[in-house]
């Protein structure tokens, strides 16, 4: 009796599974015309969305690009003189002066950039790029050129990533101020301990710089060479200034002139040690050791011939030739025959 009737409910589920079988193929089988139905509408509220873009609006959007900056994302509007350089274009004379000066080789704008801020901007798209950039962006390569510190003046931590123009687009929602950038929030208790830190070191150092800025102001009155000594400013190369310090007096702070160099290998020029010995006293102006007049000695002949090498821009007006060092005093004799 138990037996029959499981074959009795077994048969029932079987015919259950079978009806819902059949329902399912039939639905399948209506399905692919309500499907294209359904596709249709949704591309065409696609179509219709934030991704259709009129000609209008793109014609407005790439107005308010020519307004920002291609690196920073500013506007020029907020600029008074309102200065831009060509992101597509040949370098301009200022920045190929300070080139030749580093000693280094770019051709247009495009290779500088990618060079200094990492960005291909060889393959922009003038309805997503901006084609100009600020006079800012320009400091920045200037500033990074001649190895000054140039994070006070660039406005962000990256360049823009620039996107295609949509319902909800940054540029034309804030062209005239230039696009926006989140605000970094910092730990309060953080920037409170580096502040009084900062602060701490910096106190100390003003009382090391005053005191060494009055014994070096000192040494220089004494010397009072500026019109008989070279300045550092007109060697025609940017050298490090590790280099520029070797080859220029520790009292005046111009290229040595008749180079001495005292028993504790300290090199100064000839005329200035010999008054800030007399005034000073016996001791060496840069490690405060003992020296006299008669312990200067010329220094070695290779580094005389390196530094006879050095060349130098006239600072004569309308000349601003480029001359050796050894040679410059010839050459100088030649502009007072003119006269």
């Amino acid at each position: 009796h138990l037996a029959n009737n499981n074959k009795g409910k077994m048969a029932a589920s079987l015919d259950q599974v079978i009806e819902e079988k059949t329902d399912t193929v039939a639905l399948m089988s209506h399905s692919p015309f309500e499907t294209d139905t359904e596709l249709n509408k949704s591309m065409q509220t696609i179509d219709k969305g934030p991704f259709h873009v009129s000609q209008r609006e793109a014609k407005t959007h790439q107005e308010n690009l020519q307004h920002l900056c291609r690196i920073c994302g500013g506007s020029f509007k907020t600029d008074p003189y309102k200065r831009s350089h060509p992101v597509h274009g040949p370098i301009d004379d200022e920045m190929q002066v300070l080139l030749r000066k580093k000693e280094k080789k770019a051709i247009s704008w495009p290779d500088l950039l990618a060079k200094i801020f990492k960005i291909d901007v060889k393959g922009d798209i003038d309805t997503i790029h901006p084609t100009k950039f600020c006079h800012q962006c320009w400091t920045v390569v200037q500033k990074k050129l001649s190895n000054s510190p140039y994070e006070m003046f660039f406005p962000r931590r990256s360049p823009v990533e620039w996107q295609p123009h949509s319902s909800s687009c940054d540029v034309c929602g804030t062209s005239p101020r230039g696009v926006k950038r989140k605000k970094q929030v910092l730990n309060p208790q953080l920037s409170k301990k580096l502040r009084m830190v900062a602060g701490r070191v910096r106190k100390i150092r003003q009382i090391k710089n005053s005191k060494q800025v009055n014994q070096k102001s000192l040494m220089k009155k004494i010397a009072s060479c500026k019109k008989i000594h070279l300045s550092t400013k007109i060697l025609a190369v940017d050298y490090p200034s590790d280099f520029v310090k070797s080859i220029s007096c520790q009292i005046c702070e111009h290229i040595l002139a008749d180079p001495v160099e005292t028993t504790c290998k300290h090199l100064f020029c000839r005329t200035c040690i010999l008054k800030c010995l007399k005034v000073m006293g016996s001791y060496c102006p840069a490690c405060h050791y003992p020296c006299f007049s008669t312990d200067l000695v010329s220094p070695v002949k290779s580094f005389l011939s390196i530094m006879n090498s050095l060349s130098v821009i006239c600072p004569v007006k309308d000349c601003q030739e480029e001359v050796c060092l050894g040679k410059y005093c010839h050459h100088l004799s030649r502009h007072k025959e003119i006269k």
